[in-house]
């Protein structure tokens, strides 16, 4: 029951026709002066009003329409049951408890803006009431003779007509805009009037996507709705997001200016790394992410190795002369070099876990192992790779090189479109020459792996940065040479001899050592791969550092004088250091060939001349382009 009207006014009693807000303080003093209230004290809280106008707002009963969710409660528990939610503890939990807990869903509103119910009212001379549900705009215009331009309100209120003896009347009332939203996988096809196949060939969705507010939201409505009509829920997988704030973990303010605008931030970095950060961070397993502009641009700088590999691709594939033929097939068995079988096994390895990761719905699962890979293909498998580009002679080797980085790089990008598409489109279109876009062709499933391989460059790698770790700790650069070092538990027995040999040769260089000797350490728990130096550094090895830092300061000379990679060169080299002096005479075969130098230590007219310290001590460089 009601005492006041929907204008806030008193419809019986000694305050009769008096407006409740107006007598407030009438009504408490009454109240105290009667005794039937001990005292008055005001006390300051917040209060609903209308954001439009400003006006208090009461709270009042009022007639509403419900739909039934108690006698359907069963059935949407057990339709949660089938679906497939990222993360999975929102849909055992959170949201299981919100359909437990639920109760009848108010339909209806009092306004003019949204659907109307489409209930139309009336009462017989009897006083029966009529009620008359309308199911389509046909139904309508057969049972009222009209047909509307406009079927909101306050159209339809104007529309009467008589039914069973009662002159009908529209209820007045529109639907809860969330009705419509849990009817959008039937609504969007118009069914049932219309595309019956198309819908319920596409029903339940495969997948949907929002944040984790619409668990009481859009997924609860969903779940209501079609469970109602068909009895299942309307999706199989459900990602549910988190929220993203400011980088101080705070809600994202205008006002506070505690963010960097998201175009700004993405035209200094760009749209794939910013969208990379998001898919790859917990805000796609429903956590709330910190959004950090460092975290974009460090994005943004490790995805930029993958242009880095392309343009050293392109730059030597062009002096080469060498061309895609069009043949995307896994070149595994084809191949020869250690170096190509590991990078095109750690490729299809990575394409293994990312569709393990989508066809689970996760995500932050699929994109993990993604950035580890592109260091690997950069500075391990080009890195390893540079003089199979570099060397003259195109042999065999020199074309699966090749191959193989064309390769890893295509199939990249297949990988990556769903990721990073601006990027993914570009890098394909660039390599293939194909106009067609990446978005258009299939996936292309994972290829064939060479486990051993794997383990063996992965044991590898792990003595490698042990050995650079224990230079470091000695204070010895990784350009002096040493006699030798020992593999400890990194070539495994049954690796065969010539994998064996190359890997150690690998060793070789990346210590700069003279020889290596593998070894296992049946003691050794767990059998991690190590490394033991012998650190001595006898006058031959220190006069060869000495030559690699002399190449280091002369290939930045080169760069600093703007020459290109194959151009050759006069050199001159001077130092009155008599070491460095005895250095470069030692080793001046291995500086002019390391330095595409045709001539060393030549009178030089109007060359390019640079200043240089090694160890303190000065050495004059004089170049120019043979």
């Amino acid at each position: 029951m009601n005492i006041p009207t929907a204008d806030g006014n008193y419809t019986e009693g000694r305050w009769l026709g008096r407006n409740i807000w107006e007598v407030n303080k009438e009504i408490a003093k009454t109240l105290l002066e009667e005794g039937r209230a001990l005292k008055i004290e005001y006390i300051r809280h917040e209060y609903p009003h209308c954001h439009r106008c400003g006006t208090k707002l009461m709270y009042r009963a009022h007639p509403s329409w419900f739909m039934d969710i108690q006698s359907q409660k069963k059935e949407m528990l057990e339709a949660n049951e089938q679906t497939s939610w990222t993360p999975d503890n929102l849909r055992t939990g959170r949201f299981h408890n919100i359909i437990e807990q639920a109760p009848d869903w108010n339909l209806s509103r009092d306004r003019y803006w949204a659907t109307p119910i489409p209930v139309w009212k009336g009462v017989k001379n009897d006083g029966t009431e009529v009620v008359k549900v309308i199911g389509s705009f046909a139904e309508f215009e057969e049972v009222t003779g009209r047909k509307l331009d406009d079927y909101h309100l306050p159209q339809v209120m104007d529309v009467t007509f008589e039914c069973d003896g009662a002159e009908m009347h529209h209820i007045g009332k529109v639907l809860d805009c969330w009705f419509e939203s849990g009817s959008m996988p039937f609504a969007q096809f118009h069914y049932p009037f219309e595309n019956k196949e198309k819908f319920e060939a596409s029903f339940p969705a495969d997948f949907i996507i929002e944040a984790i507010d619409q668990t009481r939201g859009w997924f609860y409505s969903l779940t209501a709705v079609n469970v109602a009509l068909f009895g299942k829920s309307p999706w199989k997988n459900l990602i549910c997001t988190g929220f993203i704030n400011a980088a101080d973990g705070k809600k994202m303010s205008k006002k506070l200016k505690n963010y960097t605008d998201p175009m700004e931030l993405m035209n200094k970095t760009s749209a794939d790394s910013f969208r990379f950060l998001m898919l790859s961070s917990p805000l796609t397993n429903g956590e709330n992410f910190a959004l950090a502009d460092k975290d974009v641009m460090d994005v943004a700088r490790k995805l930029g190795m993958i242009w880095n590999m392309y343009d050293f691709f392109t730059m030597y594939a062009e002096v080469d002369g060498w061309e895609f033929n069009g043949d995307m097939s896994d070149p595994l068995h084809d191949l020869t070099n250690p170096l190509d079988v590991w990078i095109v096994s750690r490729l299809h390895q990575l394409i293994t876990e990312v569709e393990r990761g989508l066809n689970n719905y996760n995500l932050q699962d699929a994109t993990k192992p993604i950035l580890p890979f592109l260091d690997d293909a950069s500075n391990w498998y080009v890195r390893r790779s540079r003089r199979r580009f570099w060397k003259s002679e195109d042999d065999g080797d020199k074309n699966d090189a090749y191959r193989t980085l064309h390769y890893v790089l295509v199939r990249l990008s297949y990988m990556l479109a769903p990721f990073t598409p601006f990027l993914a489109e570009e890098l394909y279109h660039n390599l293939t020459g194909d106009n067609e876009s990446i978005h258009l062709k299939d996936w292309l499933p994972a290829g064939e792996i060479d486990s051993s391989m794997l383990r063996d460059m992965n044991a590898l790698r792990t003595a490698v940065n042990d050995g650079l770790s224990k230079r470091a700790s000695e204070g010895i650069k990784v350009r002096q040479p040493l006699a030798s070092v020992k593999l400890i538990n990194t070539i495994s027995q049954d690796t065969p001899a010539e994998v064996a040999q190359f890997l150690i040769d690998i060793a070789k260089d990346e210590l700069n050592v003279k020889s290596v000797e593998a070894v296992t350490d049946s003691e050794s728990e767990p059998a991690q791969p190590s490394v033991v130096y012998d650190l001595t550094i006898t006058p031959e090895l220190k006069r060869e550092g000495l030559m690699r830092e002399i190449v280091r300061h002369v290939q930045s000379a080169r760069k600093q004088a703007g020459l290109q990679i194959d151009d050759r060169i006069v050199l001159s080299i001077s130092s009155d250091d008599s070491e460095i002096s005895q250095a470069i005479d030692a080793f001046a075969d291995v500086i002019k060939a390391e330095t595409l130098a045709v001539e060393l230590n030549s009178v030089i007219n109007e060359s390019e001349k640079y200043d240089a310290k090694i160890e303190g001590k000065l050495v004059e460089i004089s170049l120019k382009k043979a």
